[in-house]
């Protein structure tokens, strides 16, 4: 066995004249040491695409094969103790600068592993070069498999801690410096939209849509922000997104975001599906909105939204759109005078009961239908003649003719879907 060492009673991998030979193997594939970091070089770039970059990044990988494979041979040529070995230091760079870019771990892994592969294909090349005995063979072959998989499995500890610690430190200062440039496209002040479009990783020039996306749990969960990232993610996805949207932490339950349209002038809130999403996350949306100012409006309106969609009290919408819900955003800003206007608008239609919810609800789907008995009823699935029943009491509720004050009769049933028992009679 190569991984755990299984010693044959006739074959000692310890005894001096394998350590002899196998130095030998690593003095001679010592004098190739270039092609042999050639070949696992371009083996890791073949079949790892993730870890292609540019040329500051490749070079510096190259540096890391060089290293690595260097120091593995220096080890079996004058048997140094493994336990005196450190990583070379361009591997360890090389590992934090790909944590910087958020290469997966997993592909700097799977590197060490296709090297340890081709690398240990060259010593056993050059081993049965270098004799035809059998027995030593079989001992050499051990003894340099027990060397190169210390090696690959200490300096591979060494790699992922400084990976572990750079992706944790650049991700704090990357979200410090992205929330400062929020905060400062926010405020409405001067921004350099270069820079900033540097940090955010994310263009400015563009048609954007806010999000808020929040969890509606009473107690928060400990992997909430994962789930609003998926969410946003998976949101974008679903509308079809130029790009990755810009994710903003709030608190453990709630975060901004803005999905990147192009030219898209427009968005689909309903295209965009919540479907597959945890049950418990909400969104409110924005409407589509162009450049740095837009990247202000659409957060505004998204904000309002969702303030519209939390003020009834009772289980906000899964989703809700600046469009639906604008004028009575709006109106949020004066809650005692907006109830005030609604009871006196809607009069007795007003009542938080069963019976006058199924009227407004009737009533609205009139009003938004052009005042169409038929629409209403197919919108509704209701018999034509029971949509005219309903609309002869909700005028009944409002106590005038239904043409009187048209439009402010649907504001106020607008204003009463949204906000719910906050804004009718008791």
């Amino acid at each position: 066995m190569l991984g755990g060492v299984c010693k044959n009673p006739q074959v000692d991998i310890d005894s001096p004249a394998v350590a002899e030979l196998v130095a030998d193997v690593a003095a001679a594939v010592s004098r190739r040491v270039a092609a042999v970091s050639d070949e696992v070089y371009e083996v890791i770039l073949r079949e790892i695409p993730e870890l292609h970059d540019d040329k500051s990044v490749l070079t510096l990988l190259v540096s890391s094969v060089h290293s690595n494979v260097g120091t593995c041979l220096q080890i079996m040529q004058h048997q140094i103790d493994l336990s005196a070995v450190q990583a070379p230091t361009a591997s360890l760079e090389y590992a934090r600068r790909r944590a910087q870019r958020g290469t997966p771990l997993t592909a700097l892994l799977r590197a060490y592993r296709l090297g340890h592969t081709r690398f240990s294909d060259w010593l056993l090349k050059e081993l049965a070069q270098q004799t035809r005995d059998a027995q030593m063979i079989t001992a050499a072959t051990l003894s340099m498999s027990k060397i190169v998989a210390g090696y690959v499995d200490q300096t591979s500890e060494e790699i992922v801690a400084a990976y572990t610690r750079e992706r944790e430190n650049w991700l704090r200062n990357r979200s410090t410096a992205r929330a400062a440039r929020i905060r400062d496209l926010l405020s409405g002040g001067r921004i350099n939209v270069r820079a900033t479009e540097a940090t955010l990783g994310y263009g400015l020039r563009q048609y954007h849509v806010g999000v808020v996306c929040w969890s509606g749990d009473a107690v928060a969960a400990a992997d909430n922000i994962t789930r609003l990232e998926h969410a946003i993610s998976h949101v974008a996805g679903k509308a079809g997104c130029y790009g990755d949207p810009v994710f903003l932490p709030r608190d453990v339950s709630s975060a901004w975001a803005w999905l990147p349209l192009g030219i898209r002038d427009t968005f689909d809130a309903a295209g965009a599906s919540v479907a597959g999403v945890d049950g418990d996350i909400h969104f409110a949306f924005g409407d589509a909105a162009k450049g740095a100012s837009g990247f202000r409006l659409t957060h505004r309106q998204a904000v309002a939204a969702q303030a519209v969609a939390l003020a009834a009290g009772s289980a906000p919408p899964r989703a809700v759109t600046f469009s639906e819900v604008a004028p009575v955003a709006m109106m949020l800003g004066s809650p005692d005078l907006l109830q005030a206007w609604v009871l006196s608008t809607l009069a007795g239609l007003a009542a938080d009961d069963e019976l006058h919810a199924r009227l407004r609800e009737t009533l609205l789907a009139f009003l938004q239908s052009g005042g169409s008995y038929k629409a209403t009823a197919e919108r509704l699935m209701l018999h034509k003649n029971t949509v005219q029943y309903r609309i002869r009491k909700a005028e009944e509720g409002l106590g005038r003719p239904l043409g009187e004050n048209r439009h402010d009769v649907e504001l106020a049933l607008r204003a009463s879907h949204w906000l719910g028992s906050s804004v009718r009679s008791p």
